[in-house]
Formats: structure tokens, sequence, C-alpha cells
């Protein structure tokens, strides 16, 4: 329990009659199952987590595959515009709300050069990408991806190249992109056609330099003393930045914590957070074959697991360092991704490299981690699923238009609906063995609050039954139901395309009456989404 009041208000609910039948939390405040089988979620307004950033449901941009070229930039195509950004991905990622969005990478910014990227574009060299194996043309650099930032309304968060790449070259793209005038390097941007500074906040120090697979791998200690110097040089231009250390890439790796204790021995008082990295496979990465669905629902639990593993590492070195500064947690790479890992580009332009297809099952993990991410509120202050289009992403295009995945819509109703105050919920549910994990409940459930306005996300993981849901609320119900849809289907393996891009689509979700309990029922293998409005 979280406080004196949560308690009264758990024992007050008991003695009306409603026992709480649970004899622990789950993860997630969670209860283990009880004797009945309807699922119950009490909703106190005073229980609050923390209030939400809007930059967990961020995403990301890397030059890899079709993801710039062909996706968000495409020139001579009838759906560009002057600058040759793709209309119809330009206003489909403006309504959606996307907050921040990381960019140039991901493995490709180890070995980019960002001087390759600005100034007269007939002036700018065709290179090999080592890490992809692909030829980049450079038409679409810094100055491009931030003009495209601000056309959709998105925060950019940059890379920094700190495989190849020296602290000197960082911090002149800090001073390229922030300074406004009178210095050698914004005089070059001026020099590029951009007058005013970028003022970019956000910088990522590095991508995954703890994997045998980056261009520039190093031992903890030599990033550590390296991300270091690289952040002294940063602010010695703009005090302001939020400076993010590269952490571990994946919970795999047997560097992992060890890594991140390392790194932050180094240069805790120099950044402001640390990255983490996952990706999750429904199939057995031995062999390939078929995995477990019901065991695949649950992943976002692992994600739980390594937010708080992480967070004891930086807490551990906080407390070595007899330090003030609490680091938050930039989440920046998740998704599901194990069906396309063919990262060859075989030395061609932009060509078609990690176009994951996503099922039914795949989206309702990805409703599952988005609400492992609201109920982190506290310490993860950035996540960026990855990425946004065509690559592992959410929406892929063709020279006639795009088409939405199915994980596109429980990513998109969190960034329409979730806002305000992550609501610290007790939830009470029925539960199903994991083997290795023990009991998981049904139902994992993440709320928010805005002003007058609850709105609950509720992923069932029973695969076969629907589950009677009761809302307890502790103070005066909600008058009405304003948003309310559900993701669900026949078939967990079925997927959208362009032949039939509305296979898996959202429904309605009839509304449930309001009092001061209010009682609905959600699909068996279902993502729902409930917004209520006094």
């Amino acid at each position: 329990m979280k406080s004196n009041s949560r308690r009264s208000f758990l024992k007050q609910t008991a003695m009306a009659g409603t026992a709480l039948t649970a004899n622990r939390w789950f993860k997630g405040n969670v209860f283990a199952q009880s004797a009945s089988t309807t699922a119950r979620i009490y909703v106190d307004p005073a229980q609050k987590i923390a209030t939400l950033e809007r930059k967990v449901f961020g995403s990301f941009i890397e030059h890899l595959g079709r993801a710039v070229y062909g996706g968000i930039y495409e020139p001579g195509s009838r759906l560009a515009d002057a600058n040759g950004f793709r209309k119809d991905v330009l206003e489909e990622i403006k309504r959606m709300g996307v907050p921040i969005i990381r960019y140039p990478g991901g493995n490709f910014v180890s070995g980019y050069n960002w001087l390759d990227g600005v100034g007269p574009k007939d002036k700018r060299p065709v290179v090999l990408d080592k890490a992809w194996n692909t030829i980049e043309t450079n038409q679409f650099g810094t100055n491009e991806f931030l003009e495209w930032c601000r056309a959709v309304g998105s925060e950019p968060l940059l890379g920094l190249n700190l495989g190849t790449g020296t602290p000197e070259m960082a911090a002149a793209l800090v001073e390229y992109c922030n300074q406004e005038k009178g210095t050698k390097w914004s005089e070059l941007r001026r020099e590029h056609g951009v007058e005013k500074p970028h003022n970019i906040k956000y910088w990522c120090i590095g991508n995954e330099m703890d994997g045998w697979w980056q261009i520039g791998h190093m031992p903890a200690r030599e990033y550590g003393l390296k991300a270091r110097d690289c952040a002294n040089q940063m602010r010695m231009i703009d005090p302001s930045l939020q400076l993010i250390a590269c952490g571990s890439s994946s919970p795999g790796m047997q560097t992992y914590l060890e890594w991140d204790r390392q790194v932050l021995e180094e240069c805790y008082d120099m950044v402001d957070g640390i990255s983490l990295h996952c990706y999750y496979r429904n199939d057995d990465q031995e062999t390939g074959a078929g995995g477990d669905t019901a065991k695949f629902l649950s992943f976002n639990l692992e994600m739980e697991n390594q937010i708080n593993e992480i967070a004891g590492v930086c807490d551990y070195v906080k407390a070595r360092n007899r330090s003030s500064k609490k680091l938050w947690l930039s989440f920046d790479e998740w998704n599901v991704w194990y069906r396309a890992r063919n990262g060859d580009g075989k030395r061609q332009q932009a060509p078609h490299l990690l176009e994951e297809v996503y099922n039914l099952e795949d989206a309702l993990l990805v409703g599952g981690f988005c609400n492992s991410l609201m109920r982190h509120a506290e310490r993860v202050r950035i996540a960026c699923l990855a990425q946004l289009v065509n690559v592992i992403a959410p929406i892929t295009t063709n020279a006639d238009g795009f088409f939405r995945h199915t994980i596109y819509y429980p990513y998109a109703w969190t960034l329409q609906c979730a806002r305000g105050e992550v609501l610290d919920l007790a939830v009470e549910s029925p539960t199903y063995n994991v083997q290795g994990k023990g009991a998981v409940p049904y139902l994992d459930v993440s709320g928010t609050m805005d002003g007058k306005n609850v709105t609950l996300f509720v992923l069932n993981r029973d695969l076969n039954k629907a589950r009677d849901v009761e809302v307890i609320w502790r103070e005066a119900a909600p008058d009405k139901v304003g948003f309310s849809q559900v993701l669900t289907g026949r078939d967990l393996k079925a997927f959208n395309s362009f032949e039939n891009p509305n296979k898996v689509a959202p429904q309605p979700f009839e509304a449930p009456k309001t009092g001061s309990k209010t009682k609905f029922q959600v699909p068996a293998h279902s993502y729902t989404v409930i917004q209520w409005s006094s």
C-alpha cells in the first residue's frame, strides 16, 4: 500500500460489504486472485502516482529502410509538398499528436557525420551506412528533420554519435542548433538558410554502446568517461540541456545493470536521465517456433521489472555519490519485433527493411506497454515507440497512401485520452499461471484523471472469456461517457494490409451506466478505453 489514506479507503470499502480478499499486491497495483470472478477497479481521485509526462508516448525515426525516404520524406511523389514531406503522413502524425520524436538513430547514429546532412543538397555526399549496409544520400538531415518536427507539432530528441564521433563534434552540433549567432557553427547554420536557432532541449548521448553490434562499441567505463566529457562540453554551450546517458540495450545483455552502474559512476552528475531499450517477441528465439500468447500478453510486466531495476541502479549510484539529484528514465526504444529481423540493406537506397506486420495479439501487448508506462510516470519521463513509419511501425506507406497496423490503435488512444494525473488504482483481478512468472492478473488496468475526465485503459489477457468488471468510485461517479472503444476480434493472428486495411479495427464499446458502482464486461483478448466526464 502507498499511504494511510489508501489503507483507510480499502478498510472502509471492506466494512461496507465489498471485501478485498487478496492477500498481496501484484505488480502495477493489481491484487492477486480473489474468490470472485468479477474484476474490481477502485478509483480514488486522491490517490495519484504522478502527473503524466506526455513525452512517454513519443516515437522514433531512424535512417533505416523506408522510415525517412519513402516514409516521411519523398520528393517527387504526388503526395509530397514543396519540402518533399509526405503530406498524408505529416497530417496523420500531426493529428495523432506525437509529443516527441527521437532521430536520427538508432544504430545509424553511431557512424553518422551530421555535417554530411546539412548545407546545399547538391553538395551533400552519398555515403555507405555501415550500420544497415545501405546507401545514404543525406538529402534529409538535421534541418529538414527539425522543420518536419515543427510541421507535425512534435518536439525533437536528437541522438549524438559517440561511436565514431567525438565529444567535440557533438558539442559542435549543439552550437549549430542552439547558438543564435556570432560563432563558427551558428554562422554555418545561418549560411545554410536557418537564421533562428532551433533550441533543442533533449539529447541522447550515443546509442546502445554496450552492444557488440554497435559501431564504436566500448567498455562501460570508457563510454561513461566519454559521455561525461561530451556532456561537459555541451553544457558549456547551453546549460539548460537535458542529457540522456546510454543505458543497457536489453535485459538480456550479460552486462545488464553492471553496465548502467559503471556508466553512471563516471557521469552521474553530468546527465539527467538514462536510456532503456527492449523489444519483445512471441516465438522461440532459437528455433523460431510459435510462442505462448498467454505468456506473451504478460510481457509488459517485464517492462516494469526493467524500469524498476534500472531505477534501482540509478538510486544506488545517487546514494554512493551523496547526490541530491534523482535521474529520470528514457525508455526510448520499445516495441514488438521478431518477424522482420533482416537488417542487411545490400547497399541499396532506402530498401524495404524491418517492415513488421502486426497482428491483434501484438496490439494487445502494445496496449499493456502503454499501461505500464503510465504506471511508472513518477520515473519515466520519455519513451519512444520504435519506430513511427514503415520500420517496425504503426504506419506503412506505399506510392498511393498508407494504412494503420493493429498497434496503431492502442498507441493512438493513449495519445488522445491519457492526460493529467495518473491514478494509483487498486485492481482486484482473477489470475492465471505463467511458467516462470507465477500468477498473472487477467485484467491489466491504468487510469488518468484530467480535471473532470477520468479514463481507464483495460487489457483483458483472458484468451477465451469475457470478464465482468466493476468500477467502485471513491467519490462521486462521473455523469457520462465520452470516448469509449474496444480492440478485439475472433482471430488473434489477424492483421491489416493495403488490401484489407480495416481487418482489425476499433469497435464502439457500449457505454456502461454510471453510479457509485459502474459495471460492464470487456471481451476476451481485448484492449478497451473508456473516458468518463462530469
